[in-house]
């Protein structure tokens, strides 16, 4: 009997990342529920097995390197490799972020979650990664990351965000990097775009699901071979950015 598929979803407590951690689980994947916080993973991982899912607990701090090394060590007891590892975990840094008037700890703050972050679990996990047959790894990123729309005459992207909007053009630029070093192996690695989705993270404003917006991540991280790699999507295909 083939070996059941591992993935780690990051920031999975909670609103996209759950779903995406559903999703997967839904599909017959064994997953990993990384989060920081004991009481809130906990909840969604009995959520999740309830559901009929194969999930399990990941402390998780992307900012620690003793915690992501601690998950690493998790991963590999339990499961041996890492089918997909789908970088959820975010911060927007809260308001203002007018780039003349910004606390420049807010933007250092935003971009130590956002991308070296992403960065550091990515490397920790990828020995693991390696060990899959088709290993995939999604950054979850955004549609202000684009700088085609963030510029787009009449764009409406919400407030100025200097912190959180070029922390996610940052990482699409992250992820492209992987992407070319990672050209002649069997990884692939891209970015998805949620949309609008109603989370804690903007106050539940967006006009999009979690489920919805967990979509793109879900495609991406079981993606066949010969799939994309270093691309930048949302449910209606590639995002200009």
């Amino acid at each position: 009997m083939p070996q059941r598929k591992t993935a780690l979803v990051t920031g999975a407590n909670k609103g996209i990342g759950y779903e995406i951690a559903a999703g997967l689980g839904a599909l017959g994947w064994s997953v990993g529920v990384g989060a920081r916080d004991e009481e809130r993973r906990e909840a969604a991982v009995a959520k999740l097995r309830a559901a009929g899912a194969d999930a399990f607990g990941v402390p998780l701090d992307v900012t620690d390197d003793a915690s992501v090394t601690a998950a690493a060590g998790l991963v590999e007891a339990r499961a041996g490799r890492l089918d997909a590892l789908v970088n959820n975990a975010g911060i927007t840094g809260g308001a203002p972020q007018e780039p003349t008037t910004v606390d420049l700890a807010t933007v250092r703050t935003v971009v130590e979650t956002n991308v070296i972050g992403v960065i550091r679990v990515t490397n920790a996990m990828l020995p693991l990664l390696r060990r899959a047959p088709s290993p995939r790894i999604v950054n979850v990123s955004s549609s202000v990351g684009s700088l085609t729309r963030q510029s787009a005459p009449g764009a409406e992207l919400g407030p100025i965000a200097v912190a959180y909007a070029p922390s996610k053009t940052f990482l699409n630029a992250v992820t492209v990097q992987y992407a070319r070093e990672l050209r002649d192996t069997n990884i692939l690695i891209n970015a998805a775009c949620p949309g609008y989705c109603a989370t804690d993270l903007n106050a539940f404003q967006g006009v999009r699901t979690p489920q919805q917006g967990a979509a793109t991540a879900i495609r991406l991280a079981t993606l066949p071979d010969g799939g994309p790699t270093g691309g930048f999507f949302e449910d209606d295909g590639v995002v200009p950015w």
